[in-house]
């Protein structure tokens, strides 16, 4: 089992060197992350409960989940396999989203680029690329002429992804997201929002494995109305 955690925002306005001490956090102990998971999620606790409740882009009847996440943090890359197989399980009516966050402006360009990849039918196909050529390859995919010139070399018209990725449906798209992370409260990254009312987090929660675990109890909460 892995027990992945999250960076908290406070720590991008330090130096290079926390986001690497950040980094080194990505685990906590096996047995404390395992008697966790057997405890009842406690709202304030391994939760927060919003005082006032997110916009969601679900239909009645559907519940939405959202994935908080940035390209660049490690936490998120390390979370995204556990998240892909989590999102594919879900039951009917829960709809999954990411939402790329942007704790400063120059988050911006990865934004734009997660929301230009959807709006060109290529997130499927390029998202874990993404997160692999910076963690792996270490590619410097975080400003706009970079990550034009990587998208094009993975086969992708330029000419069009540009027009995608400037274009005011995206920057909307990208405005939208930081609202959203605003309304959640969004503390760190990887985070879940659940039906516009709830926020965990690697912190909250103990781990990003136990993060889901309580935005299942969280869904079947919402599912019931309560």
């Amino acid at each position: 089992m892995n027990f992945f955690s999250s960076i908290d925002r406070r720590e991008f306005n330090g130096t290079a060197a926390a986001l690497v001490g950040a980094a080194a956090l990505t685990s906590l102990l096996p047995q404390a992350a395992f008697a966790q998971a057997r405890v009842a999620p406690q709202a304030g606790k391994d939760y927060m409960v919003l005082g006032k409740p997110a916009t969601v882009d679900t239909p009645p009847g559907k519940i939405e989940v959202v994935e908080f996440f940035w390209y660049s943090c490690p936490h998120c890359n390390a979370f995204e396999p556990a998240f892909e197989r989590w999102a594919k399980a879900v039951p009917a009516d829960v709809v999954v989203r990411r939402v790329p966050v942007s704790f400063r402006d120059d988050f911006l360009p990865q934004q734009k680029l997660y929301y230009a990849l959807e709006a060109m039918g290529k997130v499927d196909e390029l998202h874990v690329k993404v997160f692999n050529a910076i963690h792996v390859e270490k590619q410097p995919i975080n400003r706009d002429g970079p990550i034009i010139d990587w998208v094009a070399k993975q086969g992708v018209d330029k000419s069009k992804f540009t027009e995608a990725f400037n274009s005011f449906a995206v920057n909307a798209k990208a405005r939208r997201a930081t609202q959203m992370q605003d309304q959640y409260k969004v503390e760190g990254v990887p985070a879940l929002g659940i039906a516009g009312r709830f926020y965990t987090d690697g912190q909250l929660a103990g781990s990003m494995e136990r993060a889901l675990q309580v935005a299942e109890v969280l869904i079947a909460q919402a599912r019931k109305g309560g």
